[in-house]
């Protein structure tokens, strides 16, 4: 069977089962399997696969046919310039926190270039997960120094995987527990950054199977409505800012109005919304009073 004969009844396979994108999920795949650049394998449509590069390539679309996301699958996930190690611990990145890493780099620039002084600013990025956001933010920013928190001990352990794939684990210090609790009563940071769950949980049943039944129910449950974990830190992320340091989060559709209004209960000045590639608001950035 050639490339060109897998691709076409592989396609056709995802696609009477529901999956998006059935062509690319196969190239993907079977550049995964053959470790081609899935361009190349445009100039190899022609070439007859053995069997031992069938017999996998079968398994892994037959996996994906049962709804186990791609990432899962190869085991990697991109995040801007970075690849990462994804599994069932951790959220899969997505393509709109990468909208959310690039405006904390932005920030951080931008305040290490008016601060006027040599000390190092601090980062704090809330629930880290696989590390995506950490990572960008120490690789992006090298003169910044960079904490990570995160709940869950397989989550962490996965981040820190990823910071020495991407030999940023010298300038990352991780934290394992609950809350801003985790942390030393003397932390105060420059800039909070933070993708909290944001799911109400009665939709989560709703979700593609590739998130519902893959992703962790802690990176998503955001409580009945949703913003649990946002009026936790309109409440209480302020005391872990100096004065006038900024906390950029992560919004989920049709949210920007409500966390708005939380913050600004709390006292927190609005600098705005950003929003994503398609449009949507996807990031709230908020400041803390200089005084």
């Amino acid at each position: 069977m050639t490339i060109l004969e897998v691709i076409r009844r592989s396609t056709d396979f995802l696609t009477e089962r529901g999956v998006e994108s059935p062509r690319l999920q196969v190239e993907l795949l079977l550049s995964h399997v053959l470790k081609l650049p899935r361009l190349k394998l445009y100039l190899q449509f022609d070439r007859v696969l053995t069997g031992p590069e069938l017999d996998p390539l079968r398994e892994l679309v037959k996996r994906r046919g049962q709804r186990e996301p791609l990432q899962h699958i190869i085991g990697s996930a991109p995040f801007l310039d970075h690849e990462l190690k994804v599994t069932r611990d951790v959220l899969v990145p997505r393509p709109e926190t990468e909208v959310l890493a690039q405006l904390a780099i932005g920030k951080l620039k931008e305040q290490k270039g008016s601060a006027g002084t040599s000390d190092a600013l601090r980062v704090l990025d809330f629930g880290t997960g696989s590390g995506c956001l950490a990572i960008a933010v120490a690789a992006g920013c090298p003169e910044v120094e960079v904490d990570a928190l995160d709940k869950s001990p397989a989550a962490l352990a996965i981040a820190r995987e990823n910071a020495v794939l991407n030999q940023v684990e010298a300038r990352i210090t991780f934290h394992e527990g609950d809350g801003f609790a985790a942390l030393a009563q003397a932390s105060r940071f420059d800039l909070i950054v933070t993708n909290p769950p944001y799911i109400p949980t009665a939709e989560i049943a709703t979700l593609d199977p590739e998130v519902r039944d893959f992703d962790p129910r802690l990176a998503l449950d955001g409580g009945i409505d949703g913003l649990d974990c946002y009026r936790m830190l309109a409440a209480q992320a302020g005391a872990w800012l100096k004065p006038g340091g900024w906390l950029l989060t992560e919004l989920g559709d049709g949210q920007g109005m409500a966390v708005k209004l939380l913050f600004g209960a709390h006292g927190w000045l609005c600098e705005g919304v950003e929003k994503d590639l398609s449009g949507r608001e996807r990031v709230l950035i908020v400041r803390r009073p200089l005084n």
